[in-house]
């Protein structure tokens, strides 16, 4: 067996346009050659604009480190998902952006992660029920699970218990799951709109199909949000991240979010803790499962933590959270962020105009031949050596990095390492020969056809 887990096939160096857009709209990642793997820095011309991705730490760190307001978010990811986002902080720059930073950051400092631990717990419990309700006895032949799927289950379950205190069985919370299933599948990540600057006046080229999940979706979180708010002024509301998000107010200016503020802020929660987590997850089974000296490994580990939530138990899951990074190393959920230039610039002593794209694919940093030994294999040991801890602090960046670094990544990393280890101490995970998963961009980096693995009680 190769021993390197699955990679897309690089196109080749020189294709038209047209094919390249053709290709990128089945997939970001299959599109991109193979050099830029090993690039520092690459220039992509179109009629339209210009984009530059860039693979050099230095380089990333100006534009989202050190000059990060110079480098606004690119309104030609937005285009892709302001139906279901609307104004929410993933897609707002400069003022805007800070003041809903303000009051959404406090929710997950300090002692909130471990106010939510109790919840991820029962998300935890919920999930290995409802897999060992589909899986065959200990001893018996092991069943086929579609891990990938049951991932978007667990972590659904994660968000709903921690932001409004609903398991993923209340009927509301089953509904927007449901609808958040069918939207992944019919949004890419970028659409038309990222290839040509449209007038205002034009539509956005979103599908139909697209247009009409995101208008469910946020039908169903205004429901949520509007009896949220109910409870809040009759002060019956539960003391969960909702609540937390919807009573804080802006230091600076004294107001909170309206409903509809709150209802964009949700559907980015949703879809960046839901879809990124899920993502994750399901990736990192399938590298347990086909290198099993590492899952017994992670077995052993899990067999330490408690009957019931104890957030100091996660200090003792090192070994686990090496592995969930190297999944996110490997598989990163969002595999490139565009971001704009607001003036002139110069990168590698190369001109680069106001108003181009520039591209910062985690994809492609995080398996840079230059930078990490071993780039394309998976080696949770590489964290405690010297080219790891360098790469880490340098080339990783799961979450973003800077000020506009994920919100909610320390949560991320209690979440996925908890539920990989109860996981792994439930079931055995096993690689079914010739069924090996294809990765490719969808709204996340997933697999093509679904993650199958064998799945058998302990």
């Amino acid at each position: 067996m190769n021993d390197l887990p699955p990679k897309p096939p690089a196109r080749a160096e020189r294709v038209s346009l047209w094919r390249y857009m053709r290709l990128f709209r089945e997939d970001i990642l299959s599109a991109q050659p193979a050099r830029l793997y090993r690039a520092w820095m690459a220039e992509f011309r179109t009629p339209f604009f210009r984009s530059y991705m860039i693979n050099q730490p230095s380089l990333v760190d100006e534009v989202l480190k050190a000059r990060p307001l110079d480098f606004p978010k690119s309104d030609r990811v937005g285009e892709g998902l302001r139906p279901l986002l609307g104004n929410s902080v993933f897609l707002t720059n400069g003022a805007e952006w800070q003041r809903q930073r303000r009051i959404i950051d406090p929710a997950f400092e300090g002692g909130r992660l471990r106010d939510t631990f109790p919840a991820m717990w029962e998300a935890g419990e919920a999930s290995v029920t409802r897999m060992a309700d589909g899986v065959a006895p200990e001893g018996a032949q092991a069943s086929i699970v579609e891990v990938e799927e049951e991932m978007s289950h667990a972590a659904a379950d994660v968000i709903f218990r921690t932001l409004f205190s609903l398991p993923i069985e209340a009927e509301i919370a089953t509904r927007v799951f449901h609808e958040f299933r069918a939207y992944q599948r019919t949004q890419p990540i970028l659409n038309a709109a990222a290839f040509v600057p449209l007038p205002g006046w034009l539509p956005r080229g979103h599908r139909a199909e697209t247009r009409r999940t995101a208008k469910a979706i946020r039908a169903l979180i205004t429901e949520m949000t509007e009896a949220r708010m109910a409870e809040i002024k009759a002060g019956t509301a539960p003391d969960d991240l909702a609540t937390k998000i919807m009573t804080t107010e802006d230091p600076e200016t004294g107001e909170r979010f309206t409903t509809q503020e709150m209802v964009d802020q949700v559907a980015i929660f949703f879809l960046a803790g839901h879809e990124t987590s899920a993502s994750a997850l399901g990736w990192a089974l399938y590298l347990l499962a086909r290198y099993p000296e590492w899952q017994e490994k992670v077995a052993e580990e899990a067999a330490l933590l408690p009957e019931g939530p104890d957030f100091g138990a996660m200090s003792k899951l090192r070994l686990t959270r090496d592995v969930f990074r190297e999944a996110l190393r490997l598989y990163p959920p969002v595999p490139m962020m565009v971001r704009e230039t607001t003036q002139a610039e110069t990168f590698r002593e190369r001109a680069v105009k106001r108003g181009s794209q520039v591209v910062i694919s985690p994809w492609h940093l995080h398996r840079q031949t230059r930078l990490w030994d071993n780039p394309d294999g998976f080696d949770p040991g590489r964290w405690e050596t010297e080219n790891g801890k360098q790469c880490m602090r340098e080339a990783f960046i799961p979450f973003s990095t800077g000020a506009r670094v994920c919100t909610g990544a320390g949560f991320a990393m209690v979440e996925g390492v908890l539920l990989l280890a109860m996981l792994v101490r439930a079931f055995r995970f096993e690689r079914i020969e010739g069924d090996d998963p294809v990765p490719v961009a969808y709204l996340t980096v997933r697999a093509k056809d679904g993650i199958r693995l064998r799945v058998a009680r302990r």
